[in-house]
């Protein structure tokens, strides 16, 4: 059974960091790109980050460039998006995605940047 299963998120103030991480299960972890999306109250899901499965190439959204990073550990079957310089505008809930053959999503973990 496939799962992805994310985990992470909470409150945290203007400036603090989180780290979000993406447990995988039930496919090849290491043949798959993975990717974090985001979705505010009243807005479309967007990119935030992807990773490549081969050489972990990495791509961000603009918004997200310097402050997010993401990673991915094929020996855990776990992705990473570490996230400083949180912002109010930073929230929403979090999901990851698995591309390749096929196309998996997580259940999402919500981050709410308030003071």
């Amino acid at each position: 059974q496939v799962q992805l299963v994310e985990s992470g998120g909470g409150l945290v103030q203007p400036g603090g960091s989180l780290r979000l991480s993406c447990a995988a299960s039930g496919f090849t972890f290491s043949s798959y790109a993975m990717i974090w999306y985001r979705q505010a109250p009243g807005k479309e899901r967007e990119l935030v980050a992807a990773i490549s499965s081969a050489f972990g190439s990495t791509n961000y959204a603009d918004s997200v460039k310097g402050r997010f990073t993401i990673s991915r550990d094929n020996a855990k079957n776990t992705v990473y998006l570490q996230m400083n310089s949180l912002k109010p505008e930073d929230t929403a809930v979090y999901y990851c995605r698995a591309a390749g053959i096929q196309v998996y999503w997580g259940q999402g973990t919500q981050v709410t940047v308030s003071s």
